[in-house]
């Protein structure tokens, strides 16, 4: 399974002029990633991720330029910008290899009262996390007790699951499960996680979709997103 770095690297580049954004928006498209983007330099292409079964977005994407000192100005100005309830992470974007495949991890049995942060806090002593993702009910707003962890390396992960599967953090009854998020024994957990995201009682039943619309920026680094009210459900990634 493609972690989405080999989907949208060149290695000829070097990764200079490729970028990778995390804590994204649940709301944002692809135009807006491109269109914010296009305020610092030229950009070559804008990906947003999203989830092959699903279709929304996971939270992240990955933007080209056609400049390598754009890419540089990219990150030294929009690093942290606070968009709605997200700051979002630029970071150059690594072309694949075996180091950093497969590094994303399915924990499911967390507590309910555990926040996104609670669940990074705890997994981060293990490696550098790229990303993270809680699923969470449309309808109550309420963790589902699930999540994805998107470590640097596989090493990392292989380091997190090893001593965490069996855990109980703080609060849990019974011990959390965590696995590889990209082991083909998932599979099933992955028609589970698309069945969930069109359940009934979801407000909505498919991706987000509105129309494009260019960001209003003042100045370079402070743009504003058309705002949806939608209950938090991310922090950019997960994987899924």
């Amino acid at each position: 399974m493609s972690n989405g770095y080999e989907d949208h690297m060149n290695d000829d580049d070097n990764g200079r002029t490729n970028l990778i954004v995390n804590y994204l928006p649940q709301n944002m498209t692809q135009d807006e990633l491109r269109s914010l983007f296009s305020s610092i330099g030229e950009v070559e292409s804008a990906k947003l991720v999203r989830d092959r079964l699903a279709g929304h977005s996971l939270g992240y994407g990955f933007v080209n330029y056609l400049n390598a000192k754009d890419a540089e100005r990219a990150i030294n100005t929009l690093n942290g910008l606070r968009l709605q309830s997200k700051t979002i992470k630029v970071s150059y974007a690594r072309p694949s290899s075996d180091v950093i495949k497969d590094a994303n991890l399915y924990i499911t049995g967390l507590p309910k009262t555990m926040t996104q942060k609670d669940v990074e806090d705890l997994f981060s002593q293990y490696g550098r996390i790229i990303n993270s993702r809680v699923l969470v009910d449309q309808s109550t707003g309420l963790s589902r007790g699930v999540a994805f962890i998107r470590f640097d390396k596989r090493s990392e992960a292989e380091d997190a699951m090893n001593t965490l599967n069996g855990h109980k953090p703080p609060g849990a009854t019974d011990p959390i499960s965590v696995k590889f998020a990209a082991n083909p024994n998932q599979n099933k957990n992955m028609a589970l996680l698309s069945q969930l995201y069109h359940a009934p009682g979801r407000r909505f039943g498919g991706p987000v979709h509105h129309q494009a619309q260019r960001f209003r920026t003042d100045y370079v680094g402070h743009a504003e997103l058309p705002h949806t009210s939608m209950p938090e459900s991310t922090a950019g990634s997960g994987y899924y």
